[in-house]
């Protein structure tokens, strides 16, 4: 297959495309142009297209020929929300998804498959409730960020494109994501708990995000909202008890949830504080199988403990 892939840098994108590559499907990265050149700037990388997303240009001829387009850019989430971060937030995913999306619809051979990011975010903090792709949404910025970032998939679903909105949990591995940003606390024995510790996350190792999306993109029967989690989501203190016991380190250093409000504002009750049991019934209807559904099991293979 050819797939052309936006967000080839990032965490989970960069470790898509080596599993692709690897397996002989041929990835075609977005690249941001060169400032001043706009989008027909010729890209300096093989194998890549030359897009704008800030001046709104990508050539839908740019893209033809495509199989799939994956769609993982973003800005990162995990600072402090000003008004000005929460904008290029917004924009980094709803603008860039749209521009994708319109390119899409003024093909005039399309792609078969348009998988474009999302987050559990999507559900607001909903305490235990069991949540799956059928729930509702729910409120607070990252809840209405998720929403319009769907949306903005419509001009290639209007036109027939089967459109699948990839859900991420907490992505872990070594080298990114939450782990990159804890584990040198861990590692030295003052890692603890994020306020009471009872929220629930809904994590999946990075191994299996990357099959997951794999999954998606060739399975037919997959399509809108799916989310990319274990099927055992745990407790934020089981987390942080199991990374201890993986890392040979106590966690008797819990940070308390006013700290946190203190230090991130909006995004402690957002995200670190919020609670969102998720389930993959959309993986699993599909048949897709997970090589690390445990917490303690996931986080050996991908640290190498």
């Amino acid at each position: 297959m050819v797939i052309a892939l936006a967000g080839a840098r990032g965490f989970i994108g960069s470790a898509l495309a080596t599993s692709l590559a690897a397996d002989g499907h041929r990835v075609v990265r977005l690249m941001r142009a060169s400032p001043g050149h706009g989008a027909t700037h010729p890209a300096s990388v093989a194998d890549s297209i030359a897009w704008d997303p800030a001046r709104g240009e990508l050539d839908p001829d740019a893209l033809s020929g495509v199989d799939a387009v994956v769609n993982l850019a973003g800005e990162p989430i995990a600072t402090r929300w000003t008004v000005t971060r929460k904008r290029r937030m917004a924009a980094s995913r709803i603008d860039t998804t749209a521009l994708i999306a319109r390119a899409i619809a003024a093909m005039p051979a399309r792609p078969g498959v348009f998988l474009s990011a999302s987050a559990v975010g999507y559900y607001g903090d909903r305490g235990a409730e069991a949540l799956d792709e059928m729930s509702s949404s729910g409120s607070g910025f990252l809840a209405e960020l998720c929403r319009e970032w769907e949306a903005a998939t419509a001009p290639a679903r209007d036109i027939g494109v089967r459109i699948v909105h990839a859900r991420f949990g907490v992505v872990l591995g070594r080298g990114g994501g939450m782990l990159a940003a804890v584990l040198p606390v861990f590692e030295l024995g003052a890692g603890g708990k994020l306020g009471s510790g009872a929220q629930w996350m809904s994590w999946i190792a990075r191994t299996d995000a990357v099959a997951a999306l794999r999954h998606a993109i060739a399975a037919d029967v997959v399509r809108g909202p799916v989310n990319v989690t274990s099927p055992n989501p745990v407790t934020q203190a089981e987390f942080v008890a199991v990374l201890g016991r993986v890392l040979r380190r106590p966690t008797l250093a819990p940070v308390p949830a006013f700290a946190l409000r203190l230090v991130f504002g909006e995004m402690a009750d957002d995200a670190l504080l919020a609670s969102q049991r998720v389930y993959p019934g959309a993986l699993e209807r599909s048949g897709f199988t997970f090589r690390h559904p445990t917490i303690e099991g996931a986080l050996r293979f991908e640290l190498g403990r």
